[in-house]
């Protein structure tokens, strides 16, 4: 796991020192993303500079250090991540006549290139990555991101230069352009608590889209392109799942296979490994298969809170101490956040609001003085219907969804008029426009944003930009195929909250700390595989997850794991009250609110009602705050 970034300046040759010096800037911004190296590689020639900061993994030894060059000469590449079924992939180039100096995953990478092409070799990799790859004789660069997002990569590319990384962080480092905030960006983070790809929060930077190849040269257009498509992989996998003749006994068995391998796969490395247990189905589920593939107890860690509706530490335990591993916890305390908060704006580069991002980072870096990779249990919930919103989403939309449209507009208006004479402060004025804002859906993805946003549609933005295009992934009428509502919202999570969400929140939090996170459930395989299976699979009597459930319970007590969904919260609605009051209000000041262009009113109205107990606005006012601190932090671009 490491950090990459690159400079190309596609106008003409450049010092090569200077080249150096530039990449190297960008590379020591990342520095937390790999500890334990960093390398430069210019091509003075083509004005192209890569830097890759080095967290070893596997292949501690320099054959293993980047940027790496292949062995004709023609391609270098700068990777962050992993891949797991590279040994496989030597044995057949070897089998090919390929010799190796090293033991790195970097080295069978481009030697695939070399042998089978770009594209080809990527769509062989099983893995986690994000990586640049220069081609010396054509004078062409590649990037590409893994098929689900788990690692990320930031660009900017206009007529003269080519700017990337692994973080914003490093972009900022890099001469050519000047960073500017993005209204449009900030509008959809304010209806989604995090910036959407392709966009970023800056004007002209963009995120690589999961599952794509960007291929530039000096002299031709960007092309973007897909060499795996989430939508393509859900409606072959719904067509499968309607066929489907599997019985229940047969479909645990194969899925409990698959993650074995997965898991297998990903507890290969030449460093300590251990894994986040939370005690709920997903990491109970990670940590059993891989103590039952070790032959030594595994190291898990968790993290509590001293309020006991959000503390699942002692789950935790019960778990650990039936599965036999060696298992260290940390409750977490107001002050922990309180020394953390400040520097989330460093850590994301961006607006990110997901409050969980709080216990994720003190559990990583708890776990950090232990172990440089952990496993995680991430994606269970996308894939296999294990969030409250669907049931509650599926409900109210089987309610909502049979009026004829003309008579939910008046009925909208209605409440929507009866919303306007109403106080603010009052429940009711709130309970009014949610209902009004329902039956103004026209269709699942309205329902998805209803269920989702935290802020009503441009309600807190003084001057909403006159369009701003979605990034999202239509959910409605897969490719022309007709899907259930929970299969449409689960659609929307994967393409859109997983990776920018779930998966940067996981990302941004061990790298942070110089840990390697892997996410074993996002092995492509078995998201192509769990999208096969029928919706009769996944819920059962209101609960989601039943498949997973089934294979946990060979290995783990239901009774120890068979409880409502928690999910990873944190008191942020109480610690606001109290010890974060201070920190919050500064921040939500009409004056700095009116500076980054929010309308202080309903904000400040949200905030008089979460502290009076009225209403419980945590989520929402946590989206203002990551906000406004992050463009304090960034100097108010």
């Amino acid at each position: 796991m490491c950090g990459i970034a690159g400079y190309w300046d596609r106008r003409a040759a450049t010092d090569g020192d200077t080249l150096a010096a530039l990449a190297r800037g960008a590379g020591d911004a990342m520095a937390h993303r790999g500890p334990d190296g960093d390398g430069v590689w210019v091509d003075a020639d083509a004005g192209l500079a890569l830097a890759h900061r080095r967290l070893a993994i596997v292949d501690l030894s320099p054959t293993g250090a980047q940027p790496m060059t292949s062995s004709c000469g023609r391609y270098v590449i700068s990777y962050n991540g992993e891949v797991f079924n590279f040994l496989e992939l030597r044995r057949e180039l070897e089998a090919a006549g390929q010799r190796f100096r090293g033991t790195s995953d970097t080295e069978v990478m481009l030697e695939g290139f070399v042998r089978w092409g770009v594209e080809a070799t990527v769509k062989r990799l099983i893995g986690m990555f994000a990586f640049a790859l220069w081609d010396r004789t054509a004078r062409r660069l590649w990037l590409v991101r893994d098929r689900l997002g788990i690692k990320p990569l930031y660009y900017l590319a206009n007529d003269s230069v080519v700017l990337f990384g692994s973080e914003l962080k490093a972009l900022r480092a890099l001469p050519g352009w000047t960073p500017k905030l993005d209204r449009a960006s900030l509008a959809q983070y304010l209806r989604r608590g995090y910036v959407p790809h392709p966009l970023s929060i800056y004007e002209s930077v963009r995120k690589l889209p999961p599952g794509h190849i960007l291929e530039l040269s000096a002299d031709a257009a960007p092309r973007l392109s897909a060499y795996w498509s989430l939508r393509e992989v859900a409606t072959n996998g719904i067509a499968a799942a309607r066929s489907d003749r599997r019985s229940p006994d047969d479909a645990v068995r194969q899925l409990e296979a698959l993650l074995r391998d997965a898991i297998r796969r990903r507890m290969i490395a030449d460093v300590p490994l251990g894994a986040f247990l939370s005690g709920g189905v997903d990491s109970s589920l990670v940590v059993a298969l891989m103590q039952s593939e070790s032959n030594r107890p595994v190291k898990t860690f968790s993290i509590g809170f001293r309020e006991g509706a959000y503390n699942e530490a002692g789950h935790a335990r019960a778990v650990a101490a039936h599965l036999g591993t060696e298992h260290q916890d940390l409750v977490v305390e107001p002050r922990h956040a309180l020394d953390l908060i400040p520097r989330l704006p460093k850590i994301y580069d961006e607006p990110f609001a997901d409050s969980s991002q709080i216990p994720t980072y003190l559990v990583a870096e708890m776990t950090r003085r232990h172990v440089t990779v952990a496993l995680s249990g991430d994606g269970g919930d996308e894939l296999f219907a294990g969030y409250h919103r669907y049931g509650w989403g599926e409900w109210v939309w089987d309610r909502v969804d049979w009026m004829p449209r003309p008579l939910r507009s008046a009925a909208s208006a209605l409440f929507g008029a009866a919303q306007s004479v109403l106080p603010a402060s009052l429940p009711a004025a709130r309970r009014m426009g949610q209902a009004g804002r329902l039956l103004d859906c026209r269709d699942i993805d309205g329902l998805y944003d209803w269920l989702t946003q935290p802020w009503p549609r441009d309600t807190v933005l003084m001057a909403p930009p006159a369009t701003v295009s979605s990034a999202s992934e239509p959910c409605v009428g897969l490719n022309g195929t007709a899907v259930d509502t929970v299969t449409a919202l689960q659609f929307r999570d994967m393409a859109d909250y997983l990776p920018e969400d779930i998966l940067t929140k996981l990302d941004r939090a061990t790298m942070a700390v110089s840990l390697e996170g892997r996410v074993p459930l996002l092995d492509h395989r078995v998201v192509e595989h769990a999208w096969t299976l029928p919706m009769s699979l996944k819920r059962r009597d209101g609960a989601g997850k039943w498949i997973l459930r089934e294979v946990l319970a060979r290995h783990v007590p239901r009774d120890m794991t068979d409880r409502p969904k928690q999910g990873f919260e944190v008191p942020i609605g109480d610690w606001l009250r109290t010890e974060l009051r201070d920190w919050a209000d500064e921040l939500m000041a009409p004056q700095v609110l009116g500076d980054m262009g929010l309308n202080a009113e309903p904000i400040r109205q949200a905030w008089l009602n979460h502290m009076s107990g009225k209403q419980n606005n945590d989520n929402a006012l946590w989206v203002i705050l990551m906000a406004t601190s992050w463009w304090q932090e960034a100097g108010r671009p």
